[in-house]
């Protein structure tokens, strides 16, 4: 049994920040924990504009606090976000997420993050595969 709590997960290497300082991400569980998916709370910056794109990761979302614009870059589809709603990116569709207000969200990536991984010049996580 693994029991994690996000106020000992702050300040430590699971606690990321973004070079813009756009969002924080805690990782709460990730790859090493071999669960078969990783979970974050993530935070995003209200007025930020930001641009993802998980080729290698399918991720479901769900907002718990705050309010926004999602868009999906593949075909433009524009979708309010309240606290309760739940994005899933089952294609890998490129998207972009602009917070109205700060928003706190749950976040589970298949296959797991491991961590290290930073988003490249496309928004896009490498596939960092963990070792057996």
């Amino acid at each position: 049994m693994i029991v994690r709590t996000t106020e000992e997960i702050t300040g430590t290497e699971r606690d990321i920040t973004s070079a813009d300082g756009n969002w924080r991400s805690k990782r709460i569980v990730l790859g090493a924990d071999r669960v078969g998916f990783s979970f974050h709370e993530t935070t995003i910056r209200a007025g930020s504009v930001n641009e993802f794109h998980y080729a290698n990761h399918i991720e479901a979302v769900w907002l718990i606090e705050g309010d926004g614009i999602l868009t999906d870059l593949d075909n433009g589809v524009v979708h309010q976000l309240g606290p309760g709603s739940m994005y899933l990116l089952d294609g890998h569709e490129r998207h972009r997420v602009e917070p109205v207000t700060e928003m706190r969200m749950l976040c589970v990536f298949n296959p797991p993050v491991t961590g290290r991984e930073v988003h490249d010049e496309n928004g896009v996580y490498p596939l960092i595969e963990i070792p057996g």
